[in-house]
């Protein structure tokens, strides 16, 4: 199944760069609807998640995340030709200043955010200005599969390392005053903590807190949205240290809470754009396979 899937991205990112947006858009919005009809476990999974935000089964928001996970693979096909001028375009950005303000204290910049809107073209559009960004990625198989998506998701700058290996090159890339990005809805290496989600168990990444606490580096927060004409709307949330009196758990403890608040409060807001693809809450019979993206 991996090598087909390969096969069909290496098939797409042809026909994405050869063809207009208008065509390439409308057939992602038809092959997300027949996607939620024909992927059983993947739709399982995202009624799964939906539920626990919003209390019920909502097949509508799970056919639109449907949907915003194939246009999310178009704009990874394209980003090869993607422009600054046109992704500047198409990017509106409130509270970049938040940002600027962590980057110039010269220790670094904990990007912090979640599967949301296409998260991607924030840190394209950061390369685009010049900043240095380092990115764990999960690693697909086959390797085919995993070189691909990452030729492509790193075109235009951005640094991809295996989310399964050594980390601490975003240490280092810290220390040199860079920028990582990370996403805090998925605990990819399993080496996550149970927290309240939603006020529900659940197992999330604490790295981004444990890192700012051993490097210094502010987290800084932000969300992205797809707009109806496959604009962005983005907005970054004012840094914060994870440093104060008391133990070390204890201080990391109360960043993760800050954490989840803000996530809780984007997803709630925008339930339908949150396009996490495997099961969150592991509760009954859920399947953790997911999409690619």
């Amino acid at each position: 199944m991996g090598y087909l899937i390969y096969f069909l991205f290496r098939l797409a990112a042809w026909l994405c760069t050869r063809l207009p947006s208008k065509i390439t858009y409308g057939a992602a919005i038809f092959i997300g609807d027949v996607l939620f009809l024909l992927s059983r476990k993947v739709r399982s999974n995202l009624m799964h998640n939906i539920s626990n935000v919003t209390g019920r089964r909502d097949e509508r928001i799970v056919r639109k995340i449907f949907r915003h996970l194939a246009l999310n693979h178009v704009d990874l096909f394209t980003t090869p030709k993607l422009s600054r001028e046109s992704l500047e375009k198409r990017l509106e950005i409130d509270g970049f200043e938040h940002f600027l303000e962590a980057y110039g204290k010269g220790k670094g910049v904990i990007l912090a955010s979640i599967h949301m809107g296409c998260p991607d073209f924030v840190g394209q559009w950061l390369a685009f200005q010049g900043f240095q960004v380092t990115i764990p990625a999960e690693v697909l198989e086959p390797q085919a599969l995993f070189r691909f998506m990452t030729k492509l998701r790193s075109a235009h700058g951005i640094r991809l390392i295996p989310v399964n290996g050594p980390l601490m090159e975003l240490v280092r890339a810290l220390h040199r005053g860079e920028a990582i990005a990370l996403a805090l809805d998925r605990d990819a290496t399993g080496s996550g903590v149970e927290v309240k989600f939603f006020g529900k168990p659940a197992r999330l990444p604490d790295g981004a807190a444990r890192l700012a606490y051993r490097t210094g580096a502010p987290i800084v927060m932000a969300f992205c949205i797809r707009n109806p004409d496959n604009s962005f709307k983005v907005w970054v949330e004012p840094p914060f240290h994870v440093a104060g009196e008391g133990p070390k758990e204890e201080v990391i403890a109360r960043a993760q809470e800050k954490i989840i608040a803000t996530m809780e409060k984007y997803i709630k807001a925008y339930p339908e754009q949150w396009v996490l693809s495997v099961p969150l809450w592991r509760e009954g019979d859920e399947d953790s396979a997911g999409l690619t993206l």
